[in-house]
């Protein structure tokens, strides 16, 4: 991993080493903060980088901010513009992830998400950063899995669908004993005991020739990555995609399994709970959509150019 030379702070590009925040700022204090990860790979045969859906992540990126009561002073081809401005400026020449966020910037304590200080006293900021990054999971086997004793968050506490910065500690504690326990990641239940996620992104069964995945009403983030692979599932292999409860123990006896997400991509299961999944390797239909996603990553398939920005420099 390797950080990129500059980033956007509230109205100017700086040296990434001068964009700093104080320690009072009260995202720092309280996990009020926005973000969304956008995943950006470079094509060396055509020697341009390929953002991919980032006009959706900001579209979310903006849905996240209301749920915080922020006023968002970019509007969403605007902040497209900076991150493209952005990419231009730190010209990487590998695949790289881009990190937009809105965060509560005022100097003060008090949970609240509503400022009543000073009429000008500035209350919500705007910054993205970059960094070189490739796989966050290894995508190349199957990953052994565990469902972690952690709950998920639920929306009626610290709602999953918005990318709330705070709520990430819920990740952070199930992923800490998953790799504590030896196992590459984890899968959350919900309160009520149902499928939810993996801990950062989202989780697809294939079950009787079907792609199966939780509701958006069992605590998931409604994933970008999630949306495409549906599509993708429907209009290049034929499958249909069921949206409905799932018992843990269907986990076990599921014929693939994997996880969606822009930082993960897809990134096949090979076993839960130590039950074997697909011989613990990636199975074919995960295999299928590895190389349809690659493919529009890259920019090499037509069809779908449209869920990408090339840039050159």
């Amino acid at each position: 991993m390797s950080l990129h030379s500059y980033a956007f702070l509230e109205k100017d590009f700086v040296k990434f080493e001068d964009a700093k925040i104080s320690v009072m700022t009260h995202a720092f204090l309280y996990g009020t903060a926005v973000f969304e990860g956008i995943r950006a790979y470079w094509n060396s045969e055509e020697q341009e980088l390929n953002l991919l859906q980032a006009k959706p992540h900001l579209e979310r990126l903006l849905r996240s901010a209301k749920i915080l009561r922020m006023e968002p002073y970019y509007s969403l081809d605007e902040m497209l513009d900076l991150v493209i401005e952005l990419m231009k400026k730190n010209k990487p020449q590998t695949d790289a992830y881009i990190r937009p966020s809105w965060f509560k910037s005022a100097l003060r304590i008090g949970p609240s998400l509503v400022c009543k200080g000073k009429e000008d006293e500035k209350d919500d900021s705007f910054v993205i950063t970059s960094l070189d990054l490739g796989n966050y999971l290894d995508v190349s086997k199957g990953l052994r899995v565990q469902v972690s004793s952690w709950r998920r968050v639920s929306d009626n506490a610290l709602p999953p669908r918005a990318k709330i910065n705070g709520s990430y500690v819920n990740t952070a504690l199930a992923k800490a004993n998953s790799t504590l326990a030896g196992y590459d990641d984890s899968i959350f239940l919900t309160e009520e005991g149902y499928v939810s996620e993996g801990s950062a992104m989202n989780l697809f069964l294939v079950k009787g020739g079907k792609l199966v995945t939780s509701l958006g009403s069992d605590n998931i983030l409604e994933g970008i990555t999630r949306a495409f692979i549906i599509k993708l599932a429907q209009e290049e292999l034929g499958l249909e995609t069921e949206f409905r409860q799932i018992n843990r123990s269907e986990l076990y006896t599921v014929e693939e399994a994997f996880f969606a997400g822009t930082g993960a991509q897809i990134a096949p299961i090979g076993s839960i709970d130590d039950y074997s999944i697909a011989d613990e390797k990636a199975g074919p239909i995960t295999l299928k959509l590895q190389d349809l996603h690659k493919s529009v990553c890259l920019g090499k398939n037509q069809k779908y150019q449209d869920q990408i920005i090339k840039i050159k420099y």
